[in-house]
Parts: C-alpha cells; sequence; structure tokens
C-alpha cells in the first residue's frame, strides 16, 4: 500500500474522519473503529511508514510517551480499565493489517476476552536464547 491509499496518512491529513485525542508534528492518536475493548486507541508516526525500523527514532520514541500520557487518562477516565496493553504489529504475519507503522493501546479488564497465549511453561534452553542474542548483536553491528 502506497502513502496515497493508506487509511492513516488520510486521517492524518484530514481527509477522513476520526476521534483524536492527540496531534502534534510528528505524531497524531485516535480512537480505533474496531476496537477490542472500549476505550482502544491507536498511535501513528505523521509520516507514511510501515514497520518499525522505517519510523524516525524521535517520532518512534513520541509514540510511547503519548502511549504513556494516554494510558494515564484511560485510567484516570470513566472507561474501565484495570490495565492496559501496548500492542504492536509489524508485518502481516504478526498480525498488521494496516501497513502505515501503529501503535494500540488497549484497556484491559478482567474477563475481557483479548488473549495472547504465550506458553511460559518450556523456556529454551540457555545455549539458545545465547545463540539468539549473539545473532541479533551481530546484526546490530
Amino acid at each position: 500500500m502506497d502513502q496515497g491509499s493508506c487509511i492513516f496518512c488520510a486521517i492524518v491529513d484530514g481527509e477522513a474522519p476520526a476521534s483524536f485525542l492527540h496531534q502534534d508534528e510528528l505524531v497524531s492518536a485516535f480512537m480505533d473503529i474496531n476496537p477490542v475493548n472500549p476505550g482502544h486507541l491507536l498511535i501513528v508516526p505523521r509520516t507514511h511508514c510501515v514497520g518499525l525500523s522505517d519510523i524516525d527514532p524521535a517520532a518512534a520514541a513520541r509514540m510511547f510517551v503519548v502511549a504513556q500520557r494516554l494510558a494515564s487518562a484511560l485510567r484516570g477516565s470513566e472507561i474501565p480499565c484495570e490495565g492496559i496493553n501496548l500492542f504492536y504489529a509489524d508485518g502481516a504475519v504478526a498480525g498488521q493489517v494496516v501497513f502505515h507503522a501503529h501503535l494500540h493501546v488497549v484497556p484491559r479488564n478482567r474477563d475481557d476476552g483479548f488473549r495472547l497465549h504465550i506458553d511460559y511453561d518450556s523456556p529454551p534452553p540457555r545455549h539458545e536464547l545465547d545463540s539468539a542474542a549473539a545473532a541479533i548483536r551481530a546484526a546490530l553491528n
């Protein structure tokens, strides 16, 4: 998807409707139109970029600063919110549906039905973790 057909670019540019929570020179935040729970919101860089590695570092940092501020506001609002999940999907296999970078801020409540299943019962052996860490460190250089 190019910038011309990107719904998040259209929202940021005021060409598509949104319920905005925050706008500055780097990021915008608005309500998700397909919320997991009431209060589910999105934070997007104002510049079109697809994946996490494409986001300007200043905009990426700003996304988390705004997420922190909005998560606090959610907890202080009348919207039920016992906890918060931040969720970022990078790529189709990770669940990314709109190919403009975006961070989900999802209010959570006991028994709300939203689940991410992670099996913590059988961690990999340390040598596998060390090998993965070495591969990632090598890619940093």
